[in-house]
């Protein structure tokens, strides 16, 4: 498969030629993709991390500094809340996975544009078609905005898509600014803790 700048469409061939491909396949035409201008700029592609066979996956918004250094999802601040979230939810390592709407990191930390979105999105569809989680948690309205842009969610409040159980929650990032919310956040996961137990 090509990976060539400003080719973003035929998802659904894409998703599929992925899928076929396998999950190493993923990851390896992820880390070559160059059909959108966030590549210039990212020093490393950041794909995922967690269990190849989780029962919950999260989706976050995009890399962030340390990210991009390092190649690994949530691994700054918001990561060590990410980690108090899984502990609070009561799940072990092998329960779940972590990616972003896109893979490279967006200049300046802005969020990611729409069409960014659009580019990246068939290696988060192949991600899930793939890891297939029973659950998955968005993390934040960049998260829902790429998984379900025809609909707006309730924060804490389970919905159906693409036959799937999804679930929006606040970004951990917004639990540093707001640390109100950390409360709320934990009894969104109290009401919700059948999903994944």
């Amino acid at each position: 498969m090509a990976a060539e700048e400003e080719n973003c469409g035929n998802r659904e061939e894409r998703v599929q030629k992925l899928v076929e491909a396998g999950y190493e396949t993923v990851e390896r035409e992820a880390t070559a993709c160059i059909r959108c201008p966030l590549h210039k700029s990212a020093t490393k592609r950041v794909i995922g991390k967690g269990s190849h066979n989780p029962k919950v996956m999260f989706i976050g918004e995009a890399p962030g500094k340390n990210e991009d250094e390092t190649g690994i999802p949530f691994n700054g601040r918001a990561g060590k809340l990410l980690d108090k979230m899984v502990e609070y939810m009561g799940l072990a390592e092998e329960d779940w996975f972590v990616a972003n709407t896109v893979k490279c990191r967006p200049p300046e930390n802005r969020r990611p544009k729409a069409d960014e979105i659009e580019c990246c999105k068939p290696f988060l569809i192949a991600q899930i078609t793939l890891l297939n989680p029973e659950i998955i948690i968005l993390l934040g309205n960049t998260a829902e905005k790429s998984y379900c842009p025809e609909r707006k969610l309730e924060w804490g409040v389970p919905a159906e898509q693409d036959g799937r159980t999804v679930l929006k929650l606040y970004h951990p990032a917004a639990l540093i600014y707001t640390r109100s919310k950390i409360e709320i956040q934990n009894s969104f996961i109290d009401k919700n803790r059948k999903l994944w137990q």
